[in-house]
């Protein structure tokens, strides 16, 4: 499957952000993607003074957007994460497309940001989004995908659940900021493929310097043994690369981590939930 990652630019003006991501999709698709990827906050500035005001609940403005570029297309879409509104309480939230503009999943950020560094970034998501609490999953052209956002995949637990669920990419939107980015960015995203022999793609906002809160950009394509496969700037940039399921299954035998865990000793066990999940769940 062909993949394209698009670091796009993100303003204070939701239309053009919007007309920034139909146009990098359509590039995409002349490009021969199945599948693109967006940031993080893709259609809002990553502020919590824009939060509620760019905020719309599924099948809004944004939502709609992004299934119809689907569909015009014929790609399917990662849509990055955008505030979703639903029932007095704000999400941060991605949706993903099919090539028909079907709905086939919904992740909703499960570890909030609030961070304090001494010397660098303060911010604190809680103050305004509620957390999600579902691991997310999805099915396109013959592979399976997990989808997190930014945070989330910090937490080695839930990439663990995903490859157990037998997930062979992951996908990422995220927005690390210049504190956080230069130190773990990249080591993240190699040890997350390398520990469960997944690819994993990071899609982040290009980096605009008059902005609150700077992106750190360098989106990123890793293999399965960890390898970087495409690395961005900090401008906008599309990145392409081709994933296989083949690679993963020939990660998986030489390196045989997952049967060889000590399940007598420890073990990662997703919560049991009552009820139907919504698409793209397990």
């Amino acid at each position: 499957m062909k993949i394209a990652v698009l670091q796009t630019i993100v303003t204070d003006n939701k239309e053009k952000n919007l007309q920034e991501a139909e146009e990098r999709i359509r590039s995409a698709a002349e490009r021969g993607a199945e599948l693109a990827v967006l940031p993080e906050m893709f259609c809002c500035p990553y502020s919590g003074a824009y939060f509620r005001a760019f905020s719309e609940p599924a099948g809004g403005r944004i939502w709609s957007s992004l299934a119809e570029a689907a569909v015009r297309y014929k790609i399917a879409v990662a849509a990055g994460s955008m505030p979703e509104s639903e029932d007095g309480r704000l999400y941060n939230t991605s949706f993903v497309f099919d090539s028909d503009g079907r709905q086939i999943a919904r992740h909703r950020k499960m570890h909030l940001f609030d961070v304090d560094f001494r010397d660098g970034q303060y911010f604190k998501e809680s103050d305004t989004f509620s957390a999600g609490d579902e691991v997310t999953l999805f099915d396109l052209g013959g592979m399976r995908f997990g989808l997190c956002i930014c945070f989330d995949m910090r937490f080695p637990e839930l990439t663990r659940l995903m490859a157990l669920q037998g997930a062979e990419a992951v996908v990422v939107p995220a927005a690390f900021n210049r504190t956080t980015g230069p130190m773990h960015w990249e080591t993240m995203f190699r040890q997350r493929a390398a520990d469960d022999q997944v690819y994993t793609i990071g899609c982040a906002p290009a980096a605009d310097e008059n902005a609150e809160y700077v992106s750190y950009g360098n989106s990123i394509i890793c293999s399965p043994l960890g390898r970087i496969l495409q690395r961005a700037g900090t401008g906008p940039e599309m990145l392409l690369a081709e994933i296989d399921p083949e690679a993963v299954r020939e990660a998986r035998e030489q390196l045989p981590l997952l049967p060889a865990r000590r399940t007598d000793i420890y073990e990662v066990r997703e919560k049991v939930r009552t009820g139907e999940n919504p698409p793209g769940k397990i």
